[in-house]
């Protein structure tokens, strides 16, 4: 995660909790408040109702590493708190994915650019 910044303290992710508006899928639960500084600080949650150690490390890793990948496409200034839920343990890093992406376009935290090409990208899909 090259610009964003870990939430680790319990008082961290109790502000986003407090103050952040929740958006949920199948998947995951995101929480998400203006931070207002430059950068986006990331906290990822995975209860032990998910799994042992093992499975809930995978998952941790699946986040972290689908926010890698949307991270230059998002908008700066943002607190995220990622909740896993019991479902995530079954899904693919393609699904994980998808999740998060959906969960980044209903926060609206993704860059304009990210929505043109996006947009662009289904009207190839129907005409081609």
């Amino acid at each position: 995660m090259k610009f964003t910044e870990s939430l680790k303290k319990k008082f961290q992710f109790r502000y986003v909790y407090n103050r952040g508006r929740s958006i949920a899928n199948r998947h995951l639960v995101m929480y998400a408040v203006k931070n207002g500084t430059q950068g986006n600080k990331l906290g990822i949650s995975v209860s032990k109702k998910v799994g042992k150690s093992v499975v809930r490390s995978r998952v941790t890793r699946l986040i972290r590493e689908s926010y890698r990948e949307i991270e230059p496409q998002l908008r700066c200034g943002y607190d995220l708190v990622v909740i896993a839920r019991v479902t995530c343990k079954e899904a693919s890093y393609q699904e994980v994915q998808m999740s998060l992406r959906h969960l980044f376009k209903k926060h609206q935290l993704l860059s304009p650019q990210e929505k043109i090409a996006e947009k662009e990208r289904k009207e190839c899909g129907k005409n081609g």
